[in-house]
């Protein structure tokens, strides 16, 4: 073989050498952390040197210039599409370019349990989403946002029904609660409305009681039952004289005991103090308590207090004597137990 040849076979196969190794670090695996997958967020008017800068700092690829180079090519760095994108643990740079060239998102799971406070659903939303807290909240205060959804700011939270919401990371504010009003559409069927209507309560009312409900038990069988105490007292003329409202009332939810200095706080929230419904709910309450609610049993109690002991469950009375009597073993029972648990801790 003369040395041209040589020479041209030896350069043959660095080319081929050269292309293995360039689609290898194309095609292959090309990822730069330990775990099973990495979330990659591009903010909104981002720059394909800023995608650039993030894929370096958050070391998600072994060969960002690589990345780049082949972006060039594919004309992704003409595109950059905003978003949440999670990258699987051993994908190539040729399959993360085909994520982020067509904005393929992976959604943002919106958890929605118990929330108390307009603040507190702005905070989770800002959390977890591109929108800031300041967009969620400067929208749920704002009556002329709210007006076209048939809300004001004391009702906008009666929009949220618990669930889990599959929404995109960079949705904005008011889109992420345009998705909480079509969910809250399909929560409330025409059999719900139904049930509402033979209660003579309106949706927004339901759930507004349902909400007291809730803080008032964890115990679903209980539900029903001081549901009926409270449609009784509303369609008797009572005040409720729930505790849940004035504790919301204060905005001091580690109290434990409502006091009678509480009762007094003005506010139109206290159920002490106001006849009839709080102008709205006091925290989301749950799918079931919300039914609990529309199904409650028809019963003559008036009256509820927790049982002396630490199962969560309460005796129901319908005079207010009976009441009393119940009142009076939990009052002794729960000042024996908190003086026990006292001396519990002052001997540690």
């Amino acid at each position: 073989m003369t040395s041209r040849k040589k020479n041209f076979s030896l350069s043959l196969a660095i080319i081929f050498l050269i292309a293995i190794l360039l689609g290898w670090r194309i095609f292959g695996s090309n990822t730069n952390f330990t775990e099973n997958k990495k979330s990659f967020y591009i903010k909104t008017g981002s720059s394909f040197n800023s995608v650039i800068t993030q894929l370096e700092e958050q070391k998600i690829l072994k060969n960002p210039g690589t990345f780049k180079l082949i972006a060039h090519q594919l004309k992704y760095d003409q595109n950059v599409k905003a978003g949440r994108y999670v990258i699987e643990n051993g994908a190539s740079i040729f399959n993360v370019i085909k994520i982020l060239k067509a904005g393929r998102q992976t959604p943002v799971n919106l958890i929605i349990t118990k929330l108390r406070t307009k603040e507190d659903l702005a905070q989770k939303i800002g959390n977890n989403f591109e929108c800031d807290s300041i967009a969620v909240i400067s929208l749920l205060n704002n009556n002329d946002s709210l007006l076209q959804y048939g809300l004001d700011t004391n009702t906008a939270m009666t929009a949220v029904i618990p669930n889990t919401y599959a929404i995109l990371w960079n949705t904005s504010a008011n889109k992420i609660f345009k998705k909480l009003i079509t969910e809250h559409e399909k929560f409330w069927t025409a059999e719900r409305k139904k049930k509402a209507d033979a209660l003579h309560l309106s949706a927004t009312q339901v759930y507004t009681l349902a909400s007291i409900v809730e803080e008032e038990s964890n115990k679903d069988e209980d539900k029903g039952k001081i549901a009926s105490v409270y449609l009784n007292r509303l369609r008797t003329g009572m005040r409720l004289s729930a505790d849940p409202t004035v504790i919301f009332a204060l905005k001091d939810f580690s109290i434990k005991r409502v006091y009678k200095k509480y009762t007094e706080f003005p506010s139109p929230f206290n159920t002490y103090l106001n006849s009839g419904l709080p102008p709205g709910p006091v925290c989301t309450p749950s799918i079931k308590t919300i039914d609990a609610v529309l199904n409650a049993p028809a019963t003559n109690y008036l009256y509820f207090v927790a049982q002396p002991n630490l199962t969560g469950y309460s005796n129901f009375a319908t005079t207010y004597e009976e009441h009393l009597a119940f009142a009076k073993q939990y009052q002794q029972w729960l000042t024996g137990y908190l003086k026990a648990k006292e001396d519990a801790d002052s001997a540690k």
